[in-house]
């Protein structure tokens, strides 16, 4: 079965991964490194794509507003995530949003040399056709999920989703250091019923929390939840 966790992730971190090291330097040659402050919008619902960005460090939220003015997060991209070519290679305006959770530095490659890029390396191009295929399957899962499953269940999937993405490159658990109202945006529910669940899951001896960071004490338990075992992940 394929592995749980690719099942949740654009695997957009591995999209210049795959380059020799001639054309990995072509790539690098036209990146230009940018600060972005917390809360700052990397891009913007409507808004119109001048380029793709790659984190260096740090995270950053994909979201779309609802008609009323609330936030479902569909995403968390972390470190070597490249983003923003959907809109672009559309020649479409943005759907959705992507805001800094933290402190930021990106490399940003122009449109331009972005499908100059395309062009000249066909592996690159192959990659970003592959991928974005991908990402769709990942975004179907996760609508799913928000819409088939309980409140308890969304949450269960989700920590572990979490704590698999914000731990990969740290080789050790390092918890999972959201907002509450980030968290509830992400499993799509309010402050005060995602409140209610952490401490019930806390209560059951599933987590710990050390004032927002949340940490997995008892993955079975979780799995409990998903109809899962340990070897699925």
């Amino acid at each position: 079965m394929k592995n749980f966790f690719d099942q949740f992730d654009f695997q957009s971190n591995r999209l210049f991964g795959e380059l020799n090291s001639a054309e990995t330097r072509f790539v690098h040659k036209v990146m230009e490194t940018l600060p972005i402050k917390k809360g700052g919008m990397l891009f913007y619902e409507e808004g119109i794509p001048t380029g793709v960005f790659q984190l260096k460090s740090g995270r950053a939220k994909k979201f779309k507003r609802g008609f009323s003015g609330e936030e479902q997060i569909f995403y968390i991209y972390t470190k070597e995530d490249v983003l923003g070519y959907h809109a672009l290679l559309g020649e479409e305006r943005y759907q959705d949003s992507c805001e800094a959770l933290e402190d930021l530095e990106v490399n940003f490659i122009s449109k331009s040399n972005f499908l100059k890029l395309l062009d000249d390396i066909p592996r690159l191009k192959q990659a970003v056709v592959k991928n974005i295929s991908h990402e769709f399957g990942v975004l179907a899962n996760t609508i799913a999920v928000l819409a088939q499953k309980d409140q308890n269940t969304r949450l269960a999937i989700f920590l572990l989703l979490l704590e698999n993405k914000f731990n990969q490159f740290n080789g050790y658990s390092a918890g999972i250091d959201l907002t509450r109202e980030d968290l509830s945006n992400f499993i799509g529910t309010s402050p005060e019923s995602l409140g209610r669940s952490l401490k019930q899951f806390k209560d059951d001896g599933i987590i710990e929390i050390e004032k927002r960071i949340i940490y997995i004490k008892n993955r079975e338990m979780l799995l409990q939840f998903l109809n899962l075992d340990l070897t699925m992940l």
